[in-house]
């Protein structure tokens, strides 16, 4: 199958080539149809699956051949470095169609974006806060908008956007084409799709992610001794290749960037709290490789594609086997092999139990000299159970 069978204008077509890609994935496959005929969309799809360009061709197709100076398409991401990465997708499809698209987040300035607005776009690809800043203030209007993208929606739920969600929709026409994107499916995006979709083409897309490429083990380790472990294992075990890091808490993802700078490592932090600039510079440091290793949290890379990350570190686990797939599969892309090492403490038994009940298989655990886990007599809640022994 190849993008010629959408019948794109020349201009997108050739704009597909410049931008690599050869034959549609299965996400574009299915959804591109189905966008360009008008009807509503609830995707379920992971990063890594051609999602963007699945719905920005359609939506330039559309946009070429009606008027400009008015926002008719709107995206809503949940972080500034996924509307940036979205953005730079149609801004390289959208080449010599006359449009012209904008990113809009909080944590820069506002007159940038208040020109954009006065010299008239026809893509906004925005982040809920800072667009709903904007419509409070009367900066644009989104009477004209044709097609209303939800990307990452599940992401927008756990970062706590749907109340400011349900107050951007209010400033949109009922008459629209509504799409909404998701990698995973809770009841309360299916009940924000219920709402916000008319009779949708339900499109579900496993990311083929091959697990064979990636080497998976378990380090067991007491929760005090996991950054000396990281260390440890990092000095024994070097990699050309860059390594991901992921942390529960944006505090963790600094205080442990710190450590490894510290410790000699090109290293930097991608959390919540640092400046958009902070942001933007950490992440093109690490793609370009100034950086060797990127320590993050699950919301900071959500939607990130980062290609050539040669392992994955869980220095915490995340809340659910799911997820604990989602960061792995950063790495071993492309047929390329991969590896990824998570710390397990004695609180993490159960979530452990959980990736491998979903993987149908054990991950090989790997014990380290002066390295343990702790024992359930450590724990805080048990220590009265059992006596110290000195």
């Amino acid at each position: 199958m190849s993008f010629k069978q959408f019948q794109f204008t020349a201009e997108i077509n050739k704009n597909i080539i410049s931008c690599g890609y050869e034959h549609p994935t299965p996400i574009q496959e299915k959804s591109i149809p189905e966008i360009m005929a008008g009807k509503d969309i609830l995707g379920l799809a992971q990063t890594g699956t051609g999602k963007t360009a699945a719905f920005a061709l359609p939506i330039i197709q559309r946009l070429s051949k009606g008027s400009k100076g008015k926002v008719r398409t709107l995206i809503v991401a949940p972080t500034r470095e996924l509307a940036e990465q979205i953005n730079t997708s149609f801004k390289e499809l959208a080449v010599g169609t006359g449009l012209r698209s904008i990113a809009v987040y909080g944590g820069v300035g506002k007159n940038p974006q208040l020109e954009a607005f006065r010299r008239g776009v026809e893509i906004l690809v925005a982040c809920p806060g800072r667009l709903l800043d904007h419509l409070n203030n009367h900066d644009l209007k989104l009477n004209k908008v044709e097609t209303l993208v939800l990307d990452e929606a599940d992401q927008m739920f756990d970062m706590g956007f749907f109340p400011d969600i349900r107050r951007i929709l209010k400033h949109l026409p009922q008459n629209r084409q509504t799409l909404l994107f998701s990698a995973t499916m809770p009841a309360d995006i299916r009940k924000l799709a219920d709402e916000t979709l008319t009779d949708p083409q339900e499109i579900r897309i496993k990311l083929e992610q091959p697990l064979d490429l990636i080497t998976q083990a378990l380090y067991p380790v007491s929760k005090r001794q996991k950054s000396a472990l990281l260390l440890h294992l990092l000095k024994e075990n070097p990699t050309d290749g860059s390594t991901l890091i992921f942390t529960r808490t944006k505090y963790g993802a600094k205080n442990l960037a710190k450590k490894l700078v510290k410790a000699g490592f090109s290293a930097s932090a991608l959390q919540g709290n640092m400046s958009q600039n902070q942001r933007q510079k950490a992440l093109s440091g690490f793609r370009d490789g100034t950086f060797k290793m990127l320590v993050a949290t699950d919301i900071a890379a959500r939607g990130i594609d980062v290609s050539r990350v040669a392992q994955v570190v869980n220095f915490d686990l995340p809340s659910t086997a799911e997820a604990y797939t989602h960061r792995i599969g950063r790495t071993g892309r492309a047929e390329r092999s991969g590896r990824a090492i998570s710390f397990m403490c004695y609180d993490d038994q159960a979530m452990v139990k959980a990736i491998e009940r979903l993987q149908g298989k054990t991950i090989e655990r790997i014990t380290v000299d002066g390295f343990a886990m702790e024992e359930a007599g450590e724990q805080p809640q048990k220590q009265s159970k059992r006596p110290h022994n000195p």
